[in-house]
């Protein structure tokens, strides 16, 4: 039952901040397929993710992402393994991201993130998922959280890339720091 309300609680939130934007409409998912759907902001949006680590377990590590500064959804990544490829979280730092599209992707049928320029890694994605053993390295979004765990994955990977593409998509910067 406390699952489900939390799960409930966020969903709820979510929906309050876009109808608070009134003049704001998400495109459905169906139509985010291509960069041919989206609509082109008429001035380049910088749009800021901030990811701060606060759990650290032998399994995971686990944090909150900000979206140009308001709280969003929680991730998952692996624990810091010196930066192996796919069983270590990347290092904390700065990063271009920018969409990659599903069909850049062999195993992700859906809009995602890639992080560009990870020092000794590449495709290091934003994508669904709930445990480590989901990750290979990459960062997991979710909306609730347990040890180990990111809840309702998909449904915070819709909100997350609805929210980037209404703020212009184009320009995306992710700070990653440890609390």
């Amino acid at each position: 039952m406390i699952k489900i309300t939390r799960w409930l609680v966020k969903l709820l939130q979510a929906l309050l901040r876009a109808l608070k934007r009134n003049e704001r409409e998400y495109t459905p998912k169906m139509q985010v397929k291509d960069r041919t759907a989206l609509k082109k902001p008429t001035e380049v949006k910088v749009v800021n993710l901030l990811i701060i680590r606060d759990t650290f377990t032998e399994k995971s590590t686990i944090g909150r992402l900000f979206i140009n500064g308001e709280s969003f959804c929680d991730t998952l990544e692996n624990p810091w393994i010196d930066n192996q490829r796919s069983i270590s979280c990347i290092p904390k730092g700065r990063y271009k991201v920018r969409l990659r599209l599903a069909r850049e992707s062999a195993t992700r049928d859906y809009l995602h993130l890639l992080v560009q320029d990870v020092p000794n890694r590449d495709y290091i994605l934003f994508h669904r998922g709930n445990t480590a053993k989901d990750t290979s390295g990459c960062i997991l979004v979710g909306n609730g959280r347990e040890q180990d765990i990111v809840e309702n994955s998909r449904l915070a990977m819709d909100l997350v890339m609805q929210e980037i593409i209404y703020l212009g998509g184009e320009n995306i910067n992710l700070i990653i720091k440890n609390k």
